[in-house]
């Protein structure tokens, strides 16, 4: 595309935060200076466009307020969801605020409910729109790897490598929960690092066939436990088993007499300094985002395919049709599970 005159870009966080957006913040507003463009920040997602008069979500961002976030997890922009913008009222306002304030491209670091309100905001709004992949879900289209993914799959293992030692202190079962909404892929990526003797996610776990499936756990687990003499980890995807974890380890109880202590990590996943991966990936994205606008490029989101910064359309984006590697899954199906039966 031709190269388009910009003045003026607009920037938030929007939806759940993940370590590294404030790397891509920050990138953002350094390859913004490169070019003589002038960023505003809006502040608390969605909501700062909205209200933008009334509570002064609207700030000029420096170098000066970005030299040293690079390591810091969450967002100094704020995040949150946003009800409005499921509404033309809502849109029809954010659309009149980056008017008022002259804003030529809006970007946006957050997940797929982030771009579905970008491609609306399209049919209200002739700017430009750019959408930076910010979620600890991994679960976008189009790119390997999502800002805030590494690290997540980084925490979710320190901490299951601590409850290990006290498992194996007490030779107990502990049923772990992991966050990644309605994707595998922090679920199967920390079950295989940290040496799960099961992973149960949406891969290989059909609610269909949950009473199966919970007897063939149980008997699993009751064949572990015959003769051993160390702990039993399960990891579990959040919103997998009806009622979660604490559900499954009521009904393993009720139904084999067997003892779980269901844990469930939760937000602990999102916080934290951003690894070096995600701080790379962050930086590379964002600095990307401002070349693709002052190339003139719209409504798409900055990917990364084999190492190799691409764009991809914010529709394809959203299509929910990223799976977790096939390998993975076949490894802990059939060769990862069976041997760590077999270790007792």
């Amino acid at each position: 595309m031709s190269n388009v005159k910009c003045q003026r870009i607009a920037i938030l966080t929007s939806g759940g935060d993940a370590p590294g957006m404030n790397a891509a913040i920050r990138a953002v507003v350094l390859a913004a200076h490169h070019y003589h463009i002038e960023v505003i920040g809006f502040f608390h997602g969605y909501n700062g466009l909205i209200c933008a008069e009334s509570i002064s979500e609207a700030k000029p961002i420096g170098l000066g307020h970005v030299k040293s976030i690079i390591h810091r997890g969450g967002t100094f922009l704020k995040s949150a969801r946003c009800e409005q913008m499921r509404t033309e009222e809502g849109l029809k306002k954010a659309a009149e605020t980056l008017t008022e304030k002259a804003i030529d491209a809006l970007v946006v670091v957050g997940g797929d409910g982030s771009f579905t309100g970008l491609l609306a905001l399209k049919n209200y709004w002739q700017g430009q729109l750019i959408g930076i992949p910010g979620t600890i879900d991994n679960d976008l289209d189009g790119t390997d790897f999502t800002i805030g993914f590494a690290t997540a799959v980084n925490t979710g293992i320190e901490a299951i490598d601590k409850i290990r030692d006290t498992a194996d202190a007490f030779e107990r079962i502990f049923l772990i929960e992991l966050m990644g909404r309605h994707s595998g892929h922090i679920t199967f990526n920390v079950g295989i690092a940290c040496g799960a003797e099961k992973v149960l996610s949406f891969e290989n776990f059909s609610l269909a066939e949950q009473q199966q499936q919970l007897e063939t756990l149980a008997a699993e687990i009751k064949m572990a436990q015959q003769n051993r003499h160390s702990s039993y980890i399960i990891v579990i995807a959040e919103n997998l088993w009806p009622g979660g974890a604490f559900e499954l380890a009521k009904e393993l109880k009720e139904l084999a007499e067997i003892e779980c202590t269901a844990c469930v990590l939760g937000h602990i996943q999102r916080g934290g300094s951003p690894v070096p991966k995600d701080r790379l990936l962050a930086t590379k994205m964002g600095v990307a985002a401002v070349q693709a606008i002052v190339a003139g490029e719209n409504h798409i989101m900055i990917a990364e395919k084999n190492s190799a910064t691409c764009y991809i359309p914010l529709e394809q984006a959203i299509q929910h049709r990223k799976v977790v590697s096939k390998q993975l899954i076949d490894a802990q199906n059939n060769i990862l599970a069976l041997t760590a039966q077999n270790q007792y």
